[in-house]
């Protein structure tokens, strides 16, 4: 088995070959002014090689995933594996208006069509059930942060903290993590107004006094947890903290959740950002090996 890895994700990328006990391989890229890319790979690739990377701003690495995958099975690749913690495209599961393109489909079969095995973590699915109907691969496996999360909060010693999903469909996953740290949970509502502006109704519990854990598989905008940190805090807790498997922190979100009154960040290296403290290179390469 071999990793092969790019330099935007390097270091998590290193980590998952050193937990499979198997060789690393930086994939050279070389892009052109036209906006074109050339890729080199080893010249001789053993049966089954790992590509390790995030799908974070996802168009130009689409195309390099495509010209990797079809250059690995030239030089002798015969079983590829896709290990993308943070899988692109996955929230535009239905057309809303007419004419709209349903992208998850269409780029899950793409990555299907390059790869036997695509393994994620924590993808965005609320209409369907299963991965591999988003990604119909010969094997896809949707992967859960829960218990590398459950792990961290019991280890910085957090059990006493109220965990609080976003949304109703937060509650399974967050739940979860309560299973597993024996951390208290609830779950908050929530009515998505535009693609930037939310309204969050808190569960009606008492917030006074009481360390409050945001959770959350993705932190996009922030706006979302920046609003759920106001209202618990004018609820009276005496702190708020995200714990996200996914930041992808677009544009001010880190500004917008600071103002908020959000006191410290943490999250998966899914996406590359300061705030990594818990890495997925154990959960990945479990699931490699299984």
């Amino acid at each position: 088995m071999l990793v092969l890895g790019f330099d935007d994700y390097l270091d998590a990328g290193k980590r998952l070959a050193e937990a499979l006990g198997c060789p690393f391989h930086l994939v050279e890229v070389h892009r052109f002014p036209d906006g074109e890319h050339r890729l080199r790979l080893p010249a001789d690739l053993p049966e089954h090689v790992v590509v390790c990377r995030s799908l974070f701003d996802p168009n130009a690495k689409l195309v390099e995933l495509l010209l990797l995958a079809q250059t690995a099975r030239e030089n002798s690749a015969q079983n590829l594996t896709l290990a993308a913690p943070y899988l692109c495209y996955m929230r535009q599961d239905a057309a809303f208006h007419p004419g709209e393109a349903v992208s998850q489909r269409i780029i899950g079969r793409l990555l299907a069509g390059l790869f036997d095995e695509v393994i994620t973590v924590d993808p965005h699915l609320h209409r369907i059930d299963k991965l591999s109907e988003a990604v119909p691969a010969e094997r896809a496996q949707s992967l859960s942060a829960a218990a590398p999360m459950a792990e961290f909060i019991r280890d910085e010693g957090m059990q006493e903290a109220l965990l609080l999903g976003p949304d109703e469909e937060s509650e399974s996953w967050v739940s979860a993590i309560a299973a597993i740290s024996g951390n208290p949970y609830a779950v908050a509502k929530k009515v998505r107004l535009d693609d930037a502006s939310v309204r969050i109704a808190l569960p009606d519990i008492d917030m006074k006094g009481r360390r409050i854990l945001l959770v959350d598989d993705m932190i996009s905008t922030g706006r979302t947890a920046a609003e759920s940190a106001r209202l618990a805090l004018a609820k009276g807790a005496s702190s708020v903290e995200c714990l996200v498997t996914h930041a992808l922190m677009a544009g001010d979100a880190k500004e917008q959740l600071a103002r908020a009154g959000v006191g410290r960040i943490v999250s998966t290296d899914s996406v590359p950002d300061e705030s990594n403290r818990i890495f997925l290179a154990g959960l990945l390469a479990e699931a490699l090996r299984a």
